[in-house]
């Protein structure tokens, strides 16, 4: 899930991990119908947060490769000194290791997971027939950031600060669904700054600093490559995501040289589209898309 600013100072000695630890692993289900969907989780979040796209594109026939991205699922102390490079790798090995048994590959992600998206279809045009990205995470300017943001700058890029802050989740966690929101709460709201039992279901209650500094690296080097990518690309987020607004949907739209492309808006969601009201809109528009841009790839190879 992505990050509600609530600043939590702590040193390094706090961040003694628990030994009743709960790890979740790269989900991979093999499909019939030769296609292939890779669904990128979000920065401090988990597969979980796919499982309903998952098991959706498996029944429809697609093999399906959910990573996790590096050393999520770890302490603290381990996940806040991982940089983007290592995120981006996650996902690139998942391309590889189904890139040669598929006729057709389809790439997605949610918040961060969607610019990771992106860097793949930009890097693998070939082989990548189209990418939807969900809630993508360039600007922190949704209805529930605060209107100190601005301010938070040096907190991050100063190298020494940035150590040692950690910033604390608070409803709505980017649900508007209650129940599961309810769910969060119950676990974030008691958890302890390395307690990480629940993290394989609910994502960190805590977000380090330093990883909020390699998401703006990210941004800053996905900005320079948008204008190559050309493969068909769907952006989907909420009309009211509480994380980033839809400026995030259309700094992408204008900037990319697709052909095909679009934005869907939402309008009883928040930020984890993937998880929340919606959840099944986002999957039929996904699958919509995903055919218009097989037909488009088989219409091409035939003219080729």
């Amino acid at each position: 899930m992505s990050v509600k600013f609530q600043i939590d100072f702590r040193t390094k000695k706090d961040l003694k991990p628990e030994t009743n630890t709960q790890h979740t692993e790269e989900v991979f289900f093999q499909g019939d119908n030769g296609q292939a969907v890779i669904l990128i989780h979000g920065l401090t979040g988990t597969p979980q947060e796919m499982k309903f796209l998952t098991n959706f594109f498996h029944r429809k026939g697609y093999s399906v490769i959910c990573p996790q991205l590096a050393n999520h699922g770890q302490p603290l102390e381990i996940l806040k000194d991982t940089q983007w490079p290592d995120f981006y790798q996650s996902a690139r090995q998942a391309f590889m290791k189904i890139k040669d048994s598929h006729n057709l590959i389809f790439v997605s992600g949610l918040s961060m997971g969607a610019l990771l998206a992106l860097l793949l279809a930009e890097e693998f045009p070939e082989r990548i027939s189209g990418v939807s990205c969900l809630s993508p995470t360039l600007f922190y300017d949704g209805w529930n950031s605060p209107w100190y943001r601005c301010f938070l700058y040096p907190l991050y890029v100063v190298p020494w600060l940035r150590s040692f802050f950690y910033f604390k989740e608070d409803p709505p966690y980017g649900v508007k669904n209650e129940a599961v929101r309810r769910l969060v709460h119950k676990y974030y709201s008691q958890a302890q700054l390395n307690d990480i039992k629940e993290v394989g279901r609910y994502g960190y209650p805590y977000f380090p600093a330093t990883l909020l500094y390699q998401l703006h690296i990210l941004v800053k080097h996905l900005t320079e490559k948008l204008e190559n990518i050309r493969v068909p690309v769907q952006i989907i987020q909420a009309k009211e995501d509480d994380m980033t607004s839809p400026r995030n949907a259309q700094f992408i739209y204008e900037r990319v040289k697709s052909k095909t492309k679009e934005i869907v808006l939402l309008y009883d969601s928040y930020h984890v589209i993937t998880a929340d009201q919606e959840r099944d809109k986002v999957a039929a528009a996904m699958e919509r898309f995903f055919i218009q841009a097989s037909n488009n790839t088989a219409f091409k190879h035939k003219n080729a």
